[in-house]
Parts: C-alpha cells; structure tokens; sequence
C-alpha cells in the first residue's frame, strides 16, 4: 500500500516539478506548511469578521427549519385526508357501477315490457274497423295487418305460458273470427261473380289479387276456411273454362272449310277418282269454302308472329260475313286462346294461393285438367280421320311454337299438354305422308289416261306438297320428316320415269321427264331454300336430261357432223386420223350441207323446242345449250380439218368462219 501511495504521490505535478528542479524535499515541506498556517489565519479572521452574519444565517435556518415543520404537519394532515377522499371516491364509484347495471336492466325490462304491452293491448280503433269497416276499406286491410301481427304473438306468448296473454286471448279471436267471416263472404261473392254469363272473370280477378292478403289471412288462421275458398275457386273456374272452351271449339267447327280431305285426297290418285282434284292446281277452287290439299298457298302466313299471336278468331262474326277457315287457323285460335288463358290462370293460382313447383302445377291440373281432356279428345278424334298432311304439319308447328312462348314466359303449366299433342299428331303426319308415298307407288302410269309430255298433275302435286313442307321445317326441323320426304322425292322420281317409258320415242321421254323436272324445281325454288336436298337432286336430274335432249335434237340435222367429229377425235387421240383420209366424198358431203341447210335446222330446232318445253325461260336454256353445243361441234370439225391429213382438200375453202356463225347464231340465241 505504502508503494502504491508513494508511486500516487510521485504522479503529481507538483511533486514532478520539484523532482525535476531539485528542490529540497524538507526544505520544500516546511515551505509549505506555513503556506498552511498563513492560511489557516486568515481563514479565522474571514470567519470572525463574518460572525454575525454567520449568526443572523443561523437564526434564519432555525426559523426555517420550525416553518418547515409546521408544514410537514399540514401536508400530513392533507395526506391523511386524501386518502380518505379517495376511499369515498372508489366507493362512489362502485355505486356508480351498481346503478348503470341496474338503469340497463330496467330500460332492458322497460323495452320488452312495453312492446309487450304493445303487442298485448288491443286498440278501440283496430276492433271498430274489424266489426264495422267494409273489407274493401284499406284501413281494414292494415288493421288486418295488425291483428295477424297481434294473433301470432298471442300463440308465442301462450307457449311461454305467459299470463297476461290470457287477459286478451278471448277479443283476439272473437275479431279473427269477424274478420274470417267478413273475408270469405267478400271471396265467395267475388268468385260466384264468374259465373254469371258473358263476364269478364279477369276483372274479379285483377280485385282478388289487390286483396291477396286476405286469403294469406285465412290460411295462417283458419284454414278450413281457406281450403273451402280455394275448393270452389277450383270447382267455379274449372266449370267456367271448360264451358268456354267447349262451347268456343264447338263454334269454331261451324266456320270450317265444308270440304276436307278423305282417304282418296292422296298423291298418287288417279285423276278419275276425283275430278276436282286436278281442278284445284291449275284453276281456283269450284266451292269458296274448298281447301286445296297439297298447296301450302297462303295458309304459311299462320306461323308468321303477327297471325300465330294475332286476336283469336270471333265464330258468329265469321259466319255473319260467310268466312271459313281451314282447320290450322282454328286450331292456332283454339290454342292462343287456351294458352293465353291458361298462362294467366297459372300466374293468378301463383300469386293468389301461394303456390309453386309442383304445388302449382297439380292445382292448375286441376283447374285445366277436364278442359285439357276435352281439347285431347277432340283432337284425337278429328285426327283420326284427317288426310290433310299440310294441315297437320301446320298445327304441329304451331304447337312447337307455342311451346316455345311458353318456356320464354317462364310457365311450365302447359308443358304435358303440348307434349301430349304432339304426340297425337306426329303419328298421324307420318301416316299421312306414308300412304302418299305408297299411293304413287302403286300408282299404275296406264290408268292415268291420254300421254302427254307437258308436267304430270301428279308431280305438281309433290312439288307443291314438297316444297310447303320443307318450308315450314326451316324453323324446328326434323329428321323423321326429312327421310320420309327423301323416300317421296325417290318415289316420284321412279314414277316420272315409270311414266316416261310409257312413251314410244326417247325424244318424247326426255321432253316429258325434263318438263316434269323443270316444274318440280322451279316450285321448289321459289317456295322453299335454295340449298335442299330436293333442289339438288332435281338440278342434277334436270341437267343430265336436258344435255341428253340437246344431243337428241341435234342428231336429225347435224348427225353426220357430229359423228364425224367424234370419230375423227377418237383416231386423233390414237394417232390414226390417216384412216379417213380416203373419206373426201363423204367429207366434202358434210361441209357443203351444213353450210346449206344450218339455218334453216336451227329455226326448224328452235320452233321445235319451243313448243315442246311449257316454261319458255326452260324452252330458251335448251334452244341456247344446243346452239352452244352445235358450235363447239363444228369447231371440232375445223379443228379435224385443219389437220395435216385433210388440209390439201378443196372443200375446206368452203367452211362457214366460226365467227360469221357465231354472229349468225346469235339471231336464235338471246345473250349468247
């Protein structure tokens, strides 16, 4: 330790200083010590000189220190009573707390108290307005309201056992019982209202539906008296609808076409088994009332939207002015008319009754249903009796149609009913369509009287009948439809060539099977699309006929030519033509005739073809395909002698330039 200090001690600057300067240590220490003493003095005479003040310092210090208690005193006291304050402030608290609890409580019991009381107290108002309004008054309808409102927490209250619910129990239900009383009285009139003739049910209607609460009402509170409404709603409209449409269906059959298809309306028929027949093709009908069969005519227009969703037809309005109608106008009548109200009625029992799904479905049924039965078995019976193919295809796709309104308005109601239709009538048009195809054939072409080569009634018949309903499938077309029309266009084709063989000359059988052609494409074309399969395959038909009547034509006067041309072309292509140059007479024969009688073969060929061929746009076709045909043959036959083995005739000076006849020919054929 002593080391330690010693070393502390030599660290000092002083002490460095007199190390370095060689100052005497005891020397320097007595030095200092009465630095020291000096000092020391004069300290003690600073402190004398300052008694007094010292003194005053002193006094004021003790006064101090006595204020200081006092106030250490107080703040005790301050301190002792804060604590206390405190202590009262947290219990004040806590009866603050206390109290809030106890103010939520009661304003909680305070709310449900007074809706109870609310829902309990039962005003003088609601039960004068129940007893004495009429039920029409709105008021009544919003203390109705009320009362509802009122009965349904009566029945909550009584499974709580709640017993101020009792207080009020026995005026609740004598006022349910009033109002169910005055509510069904004001439906039943409402309802026995329908059955008074010529009234417009939808007005009662329209009132029941403002008033939809009502049964609403009767159906949470009384719901033998519901079932009651609602059991004579159904019974009251079911009598109603059938009625109507009984009574309109009958009606409607007064103002039919008198005359209507039977068994022997077929396609193949012949014309002795019913004279009028071919009467109704070519001329208007003999009665005003007859309906052409296998012509759709104007009777396309009732699938139009403007006619299928037109007014419904008015029978003594028809038979005062001495209209009649076919049986697809009838029909697209008919079936608006029940479509329009059924689709009404479905809404109304939706919206009225509350019901949906199948709910709404089997109460419809049971409205609809005996006049649904009636249509079926009406139509069941019509159609088992009916040969008029176009008449039934119409009214398939009017169904189809009207089946489609139905699904876009949302109202499955009449679905089975559609369906159910269908199925009457797609059999039936099938069969239709299966006995015309056996008719023509069996058709035998002997019986069918004098030959002629203008377009057999029979083919005009089909490309009416064809053409009416490949139209009319353009919308929902059908397969079973399309393969039987394949099997009748492959039936009248064998019968238009059955019939051909009956002539003597090929030149006959060409004019008449291209005439028949002809018609059948032109109505095709006209009435239904371009692109069928039927107009396809009568085009090709038409063409290969008609290229075979030209070679036909040409062979009387140009024969010769043109078998000499073919010949020369086959030896051409052999390298064999050197075979005809021993041919000068014949050749020579050839030029000098053609160039004689060219003109007066085509005139005699043009005068010819035209009166063969009954449609002059067809007739002028063939005049301009031979004359077409002609030139490129004599072409041919420069070409052959323009060949080395011919070029040294002298006849050749005597062919006709190909562009004089080109210009000549012109004269016969138009746009050439």
């Amino acid at each position: 330790e002593v080391d330690i200090h010693i070393q502390a001690n030599l660290e000092d600057d002083l002490v460095k200083e007199a190390l370095k300067t060689g100052v005497d240590l005891r020397q320097y220490s007595k030095q200092v010590e009465a630095e020291l003493q000096r000092i020391e003095q004069a300290s003690i005479k600073d402190y004398i000189k300052e008694s007094q003040n010292i003194a005053l310092l002193h006094n004021q210090i003790t006064a101090c220190d006595s204020i200081l208690e006092r106030m250490e005193g107080m703040l005790s006291g301050f301190q002792s009573d804060l604590s206390s304050i405190s202590s009262e402030i947290q219990t004040l608290q806590q009866q603050s707390v206390s109290m809030n609890v106890r103010l939520k409580n009661r304003q909680a019991v305070r709310s449900h108290l007074s809706q109870l009381v609310d829902e309990l107290v039962v005003p003088g108002a609601m039960i004068s307005t129940i007893l004495d309004s009429p039920v029409t008054e709105q008021e009544f309808l919003e203390q109705l309201h009320e009362l509802n409102t009122k009965i349904n927490f009566a029945k909550e209250l009584s499974f709580r056992e709640t017993l101020a619910c009792s207080d009020i129990q026995d005026i609740v239900d004598r006022l349910k019982l009033k109002a169910v009383s005055k509510i069904r009285e004001f439906i039943l009139q409402k309802i026995y209202s329908f059955r008074k003739p010529m009234t417009n049910y939808q007005i009662p209607q329209n009132t029941l539906l403002k008033y939809r609460f009502f049964y609403q009402f009767l159906l949470a509170n009384e719901r033998t008296v519901a079932k009651e409404i609602r059991d004579e709603y159904v019974d009251t409209m079911s009598k109603i609808y059938y009625s109507y449409f009984k009574s309109y269906s009958g009606r409607l059959l007064k103002v039919q076409y008198e005359e209507v298809a039977d068994k022997d309306d077929l396609m193949g028929v012949e014309d002795t088994a019913k004279k009028d027949i071919l009467h109704g093709f070519f001329s208007k009908p003999s009665l005003k009332s007859r309906n052409t069969i296998f012509t759709l005519g104007q009777r396309g227009a009732i699938l139009s939207p403007a006619e299928l969703e037109g007014p419904i037809l008015v029978p003594h309005t028809a038979q005062r002015g001495d209209s009649r109608y076919p049986y697809e106008t009838l029909f697209r009548s008919q079936h608006y008319a029940l479509l329009d109200n059924g689709c009404r009625e479905y809404l109304f029992l939706s919206d009225f009754f509350m019901v949906a799904g199948n709910s709404a479905l089997d109460l419809f049924n049971s409205i609809m249903g005996k006049t649904l039965s009636m249509f079926l078995k009406s139509m069941s019976t019509y159609v088992s009796d009916c040969y008029d193919s176009i008449a039934v295809f119409l009214c398939i796709h009017i169904i189809l149609r009207f089946r489609a309104i139905t699904a876009k308005r949302n109202i499955p109601a009449l679905d089975k009913y559609w369906e159910a239709v269908l199925e009457l009538l797609w059999p039936r048009f099938e069969l239709i369509l299966e006995m015309n195809i056996s008719s023509i054939r069996n058709t035998d072409p002997q019986k069918l009287g004098v030959l002629d080569t203008r377009p057999h009634y029979i083919t005009r018949r089909y490309a009416e009948f064809s053409s009416a309903i490949v139209s009319i499938n353009q919308t929902f077309p059908n397969e079973r439809t399309n393969a039987l029309l394949g099997q009748l266009q492959i039936e009248v084709e064998n019968f238009v060539l059955k019939m051909a063989a009956e002539f003597p000359s090929r030149r006959d059988q060409l004019i008449f099977l291209i005439n028949n052609y002809d018609m059948m494409l032109s109505v095709l074309m006209e009435r239904a699309a371009d692109d069928s399969k039927e107009v396809e395959g009568f085009q090709q038909l038409l063409l290969a006929r008609t290229q075979e009547f030209i070679e036909e034509i040409l062979s009387p006067p140009f024969g010769g030519m043109i078998a000499f041309v073919k010949e020369a072309e086959a030896l051409m292509e052999k390298g064999q033509l050197d075979r005809l140059k021993n041919d000068e007479a014949r050749i020579t024969q050839l030029v000098r005739g053609f160039s004689s009688t060219w003109k007066q073969s085509v005139e005699a060929m043009s005068q010819d073809v035209m009166r063969s061929f009954t449609n002059f746009k067809n007739g002028t076709s063939i005049i301009q395909g031979a004359l077409t045909q002609l030139i490129q043959y004599y072409h041919g036959f420069h070409k052959v002698l323009n060949q080395p083995t011919f070029r040294s005739l002298a006849v050749r000076s005597e062919l006709i330039n190909l562009h004089h006849l080109m210009v000549e020919v012109k004269k016969h054929k138009p746009n050439f």
